[in-house]
């Protein structure tokens, strides 16, 4: 009802989260000139390595665990210290470095990434036929972003918190409520927006990992032959000697590098640039560094196993080190709960959910939104989590299957954009793609292990959101196709108009359809149950383009039919919210006369029954009509005056 579905491209997950606009609706990324390249690096480790630049936490504590069978009361054997640490620290190189630095970061739409830009690009060049598969990617990987997006705060809170115990072992008993108290917060914060505390994410987390590289050098000398672990045959010497664990070690390795999709995601935000080099000056040092530093500590002490993050402070400064750790899980968190209100919103725009009720908490950015009914949720399932599993260890069983699965299907995207988009050789195509997928498989598949041990948890929420994609998408399509059948021309109808004239009222009236070429069900309504037509009728269609944003240049394109009759076509980047009347009052530039005082806008609501006919089974029929239910309405997601809408009701079935 005036959101036309559109051909389904797709959307990157995460939106301008803290405000990182140019005030045009252009990202900062575009305009590193302006915003100083040190400035936007700094915005980049505070937005997009908040989750990867967490992972020392935990990572090397379960990858070592998982190759001793899971005791931390045993002398852990010095190979298998450094053959961890070479698989965590290659890993580190190959996934994040190799792939989404240097490889991914290169395909962009306008300068945006992340997966569904993938399937965007991928789209694009399979044609409209052929698309359908780069869709159910996208869709795919869209689900398994809000499993992330659940595991990630969660794990990450827990983690920090748990240093409590080496602090006073008096707090182990409340450590879930102190972590709950804290998630509530985080969550009820939404809100209010994130700009100011935004401002605050970059230095702190400057100081994050310049405290994580001054601790990994601090304990280095414990022992130097931890060195040895950069030498990667020691990874592959692991593997020979350990083949029976080599799976369970894999899967507890990825823990290293989740968060890496946020590099490729946020490119628009920040620019290739900055990211390339808050990741290769300071992020990727950091991080090598202090799994050093743990490596080191642990085989000289092998009893730091038990929480060997912790065990590098001095122990007057580990309740400040705790401390400091909460604020950077909490920043981690924050990174993908806004980054899960952007792709909602993008999602909705691309047709591929229902209408949801979204806040802009900025009058100044655009990116900075707030969507109550996923934050509720995102609150009530992370709360489960946490009290279901009840510590960051159980929970690291559940993360792993969301963040390589994204990585599967981005290396299956990247092989048709590289082959079609930039018209690669198939040899060569396969040469370079060939040995990511290898990796990512190898991941995905040891976390795989995990399944029946809370890998079940991001499984699950992918399938239910992938199925829900699925029924909105083809629920719309179905409902577009059978109202069309009983769908009268517009021009037809224009006709029939000037030579048979109705009674005339003053003002403009604006129908809004997803079909131009038909005439709107409201404006039929309206002339067979009222019998006037206004002095101007707007034939109004706002549509979604495959692009993050559209100039304003582009916006609005104003078409005269006749001298009281006018088709107005309103278009809109999938990072952007639709503002019809902001829109409508652009035309004026056009020569065309708007005033909202004067104008009386027409919605049509539809009653839809299930119908066995209809193409789905009877459970997906209601499903999607559940979803319509649930949809907001047309005239907040339009951002129109409530007091100018008239909405018409019709019945029809699917």
């Amino acid at each position: 009802m005036g959101h036309e579905k559109p051909n389904p491209a797709t959307v990157r997950p995460e939106d301008s989260r803290f405000g990182l606009d140019d005030g045009h609706g252009h990202s900062a990324g575009h305009g590193h000139g302006k915003s100083g390249y040190a400035a936007l690096a700094l915005g980049a480790l505070g937005v997009v390595y908040g989750d990867i630049g967490t992972s020392p936490l935990y990572a090397l504590r379960e990858t070592i665990l998982a190759a001793t069978g899971g005791e931390d009361n045993v002398a852990v054997p010095p190979t298998v210290v450094i053959g961890v640490l070479s698989l965590i620290l290659w890993s580190l190189v190959v996934v994040v470095t190799l792939k989404y630095v240097v490889l991914l970061m290169r395909a962009d739409n306008n300068g945006e990434g992340g997966i569904l830009t993938l399937v965007a690009l991928a789209q694009r060049s399979l044609g409209r036929a052929r698309s359908h598969m780069a869709l159910l990617l996208g869709m795919i990987g869209a689900g398994l972003f809000y499993g992330d997006t659940v595991i990630t705060p969660a794990i990450s809170v827990l983690s920090a918190i748990e240093g409590v115990k080496l602090v006073t072992p008096a707090l182990n008993d409340y450590i879930l409520w102190i972590a709950s108290v804290i998630l509530i917060g985080l969550f009820v914060m939404q809100s209010h927006g994130t700009h100011r505390v935004a401002t605050f994410f970059g230095p702190i987390m400057l100081i994050w990992f310049l405290t994580l590289a001054g601790l990994g050098i601090y304990h280095i000398a414990d022992d130097l032959s931890v060195f040895r672990s950069i030498n990667p045959y020691y990874a592959l010497l692991f593997f020979r000697d350990h083949a029976g664990v080599a799976l369970a070690v894999l899967g507890s390795v990825c823990l290293a590098v989740t968060g890496a999709e946020a590099l490729y995601a946020d490119m628009g935000h920040f620019g290739r640039g900055p990211i390339r080099g808050a990741w290769l000056y300071v992020v990727f040092p950091a991080l090598w560094l202090n799994y050093l530093g743990q490596g080191a500590l642990i085989l000289a002490d092998p009893s730091a196993i038990d929480n060997p993050f912790y065990r590098l402070a001095p122990e007057g400064l580990l309740l400040p080190f705790v401390v400091m750790a909460t604020v950077a899980t909490i920043i981690a968190s924050q990174s993908v709960i806004t980054g899960a209100f952007s792709l909602t919103r993008q999602a909705i725009q691309l047709g591929l959910l229902p209408r949801m009720e979204i806040r802009h908490t900025s009058e100044q950015t655009s990116g900075q939104i707030y969507v109550p009914r996923v934050n509720l949720l995102l609150l009530v399932v992370v709360l489960i989590l946490v009290w279901s599993f009840r510590t960051s260890s159980s929970l690291s069983h559940a993360y792993g299957i969301s963040v390589f699965g994204t990585m599967v299907v981005s290396s299956l995207l990247a092989a048709i954009v590289i082959r079609r988009h930039w018209g690669w050789s198939l040899p060569a195509t396969a040469a370079l793609i060939t040995p990511f997928f290898l990796v990512d498989v190898s991941f995905f598949s040891a976390n795989m292990l995990k399944l029946f041990h809370g890998g079940y948890v991001p499984v699950l929420l992918a399938m239910g959101l992938t199925l829900v994609m699925w029924t909105w998408m083809r629920g719309t399509k179905i409902l577009f196709d059978k109202t069309r059948k009983t769908d009268v021309p517009l021009l037809e109808l224009v006709t029939m108009l000037s030579k048979s004239p109705p009674a005339r009222v003053k003002g403009m009236a604006v129908f809004l359809t997803s079909d131009p070429e038909t005439a709107p069900a409201s404006l039929l309504h309206n002339l067979k149950h009222n019998k006037v037509l206004h002095e101007r009728n707007v034939i109004l269609t706002v549509r979604s383009a495959d692009t993050p944003r559209v100039p304003e240049e582009e916006r609005v394109r104003l078409a005269r039919i006749t001298d009281d009759f006018w088709r107005v076509d309103m278009v809109y980047g999938y990072m952007e919210s639709p503002n019809v009347p902001k829109g409508l009052a652009m035309l004026r530039k056009q020569g065309f006369k708007f005033d909202i005082m004067s104008t009386s806008f027409f919605l049509s609501r539809r009653s839809i029954k299930p119908s066995p006919q209809s193409g789905m089974p009877i459970w997906q029929d209601n499903l999607f009509i559940g979803l319509t239910k649930s949809a907001t309405d047309a005239t907040n997601f339009f951002q129109i005056p409530t007091g100018r809408v008239v909405e018409v009701g019709t019945q029809v079935t699917v």
